[in-house]
Order: C-alpha cells, then structure tokens, then sequence
C-alpha cells in the first residue's frame, strides 16, 4: 500500500509542487488547505480538506491515518505572527497524539546555525529590515520541531525561484562553504520528498541550495 502524506502549506509554492510530485509517485495525498479555491490541482488520490493550522482539531483530525506529514507553512515577510510556530506545535501535539512518526519541515537558510552561508547584503541589510520576523518565526519553529522527539527532518533552503525541478543541487553542505544561495521550489519539493525513504537527515537540520 503507498503511503499516505499530509502536507500543510499545500497552496503555497513549494507546496504545490509536492502535491503534485507526491501524485506522480502515486502516494496518497491530503493537502490541508485555508482557501480550498487556491488548490489548482485534481487527482484521485488528492484529498482536499480545508481547515486552520492555528485549530487544533482541524490539524488533529487531519493527521489520522497519515504515513508522512510535510510542513510547508509560509507567510509575507511583513507578517509579524508567530503562525509558523505556533501551527507547528499543533501539527507535533496531533502526530503524538495519532502516533504519526515521520515529520519532514521546510524553513530557511540564513539563521542560527546557518547564518555564514548569507552574502554581506543578505546578513546586514535584508535580513535585519525585512526578514527578521519570518527567520524569528522560524527559528523558534525549528525548536519545537527538534523538542518534538518525533523522528524528523528540517529542511532549509536558499532564496526561492519557480525554476524548473532539475534533482542537481547541493544538500548537507557546511556553513562555511560557498552556494549560490537559491534554489527552485520544484527542487526543494524533490528533495523533501526524497527524505521519505532515505533515513541520512532524519533527526538533523539540512540545507539545500545550488
């Protein structure tokens, strides 16, 4: 039997790209969706439900019977809410709850531990005035993740294109190693997908960039 993924976040650009890479490989999809009107896709094996990641019953009862869960949760960098943190730790109460192991979750290069990869523009200027309330939020989301004990992956890539899935990009590199600091969502949602069956990043932080 394939196994069944959830995916939250499933309107959003990566999102959607592994919806619809999950259906070629013929698992069985539920995309926990806000605005089911923003889903453009259909498939026999896609169940759309809608709901708010901030409810958790919505998230509760999303996660039984699930195999896998992606968190691909996104906001405008102008948001100054905590929804990715606090939607997280929704999603890790459920999966505990309904016995769901496999957590894989999409972040972002360029804090904490991985701050050395940014370009001196990134680091000074870019992330201090405009993205400091989304890394904020992704980094207090990280820790509820890698508290969670759930066997999970955090996956952090680059600046974000709608370029073409290629499946060449660099993945587990050192902070002090030079990257070109972008990689497309198709590539992102390639390599969150491959972590299902491959066990090298479970219970550990990976980048991903070209």
């Amino acid at each position: 039997m394939n196994k069944r993924i959830l995916i939250f976040g499933a309107t959003g650009g990566t999102g959607q790209e592994l919806v619809r890479q999950c259906l070629e490989q013929n698992y069985a999809v539920t995309a926990f969706v806000r605005s089911p009107q923003k889903m453009k896709q259909s498939h026999p094996n896609l169940n759309v439900i809608k709901g708010d990641v901030l409810n958790s019953d919505d998230v509760l009862d999303a996660v039984a019977n699930q195999d896998v869960v992606f968190c691909n949760l996104g906001m405008p960098a102008s948001d100054k809410s905590s929804l990715r943190t606090d939607g997280t730790a929704n999603i890790v109460k459920a999966m505990k709850a309904r016995g769901v192991d496999r957590f894989i979750c999409q972040t972002s290069l360029g804090f904490g531990d991985s701050t050395e990869v940014l370009p001196w523009h990134m680091k000074y200027l870019i992330v201090p005035f405009i993205l400091k309330n989304a890394f904020k939020d992704h980094e207090t989301q990280e820790k509820v993740v890698e508290q969670s004990n759930l066997n999970w992956t955090i996956v952090r890539p680059g600046n974000l294109t709608n370029g073409k899935k290629t499946g060449e990009y660099r993945h587990g590199f050192k902070s002090t190693e030079k990257i070109k600091l972008k990689v497309s969502r198709a590539d992102v949602a390639h390599f969150m997908l491959s972590n299902i069956e491959n066990n090298q990043y479970n219970q550990s932080k990976v980048g991903i960039s070209y």
